[in-house]
């Protein structure tokens, strides 16, 4: 799962957080904000 922080932003932000809530808030907000 190595891949550029941007592809992975829009990709998991908007497949996931639309898609899947429960695993886009804990994945996206979880690992991504704190990087972000």
């Amino acid at each position: 799962m190595l891949s550029p922080k941007r592809t992975r932003f829009r990709k998991q932000h908007r497949g996931r957080m639309k898609g899947k809530s429960c695993r886009g808030n804990r994945i996206c907000f979880g690992r991504y904000a704190l990087q972000a």
